[in-house]
């Protein structure tokens, strides 16, 4: 059976964003947390370890100067991006700067949950209902899924 692209590009160099309407409510109940946690001390929160990684792990001092220098961009960028979702997220087209946004928002997402929840290679996403985390593995792997169609998408 034919199945319909979610993200595709249009002629004019934007893309259609297909999302059903659950989806994108998802998307908006889940970013703002994201946006939250990042505007507190998310390099406190071993959950942003994945965001905000070690560049001078043998040098604090070094390690100091380059979060000085780089710490406000990178979270200036991920704030940016989960604002550029949020403010698309009921569109049906955006532009190409703003699918990397919402490319970047996922991710960055689904490293911190896959971080919180110790997702690894090996880590089997099916956990059942009846695990206390199950609502968190199956967004995991929706994230996953949402990623992928998001970087076909642009690649097509």
């Amino acid at each position: 059976m034919f199945e319909r692209r979610l993200v595709k590009r249009a002629r004019d160099g934007s893309y259609e964003v297909r999302l059903p309407a659950g989806e994108r409510q998802v998307l908006a109940d889940v970013l703002p947390q994201l946006r939250a946690a990042l505007q507190g001390d998310a390099s406190a929160d071993p959950a942003f370890k994945r965001l905000f990684p070690v560049a001078y792990a043998q040098d604090p001092e070094h390690e100091a100067e380059y979060r000085e220098l780089v710490g406000d961009e990178l979270l200036s960028k991920r704030l940016a991006n989960v604002d550029t979702v949020l403010a698309t997220l009921e569109a049906d087209r955006v532009s190409e700067e703003e699918l990397f946004a919402w490319m970047g928002a996922v991710n960055d997402l689904r490293l911190v949950l896959g971080t919180r929840l110790d997702v690894s290679e090996e880590t089997d996403l099916d956990v059942g209902t009846e695990h206390p985390e199950a609502a968190a593995y199956a967004l995991y792997a929706y994230l996953g899924w949402l990623l992928e169609l998001l970087v076909d998408g642009v690649s097509s």
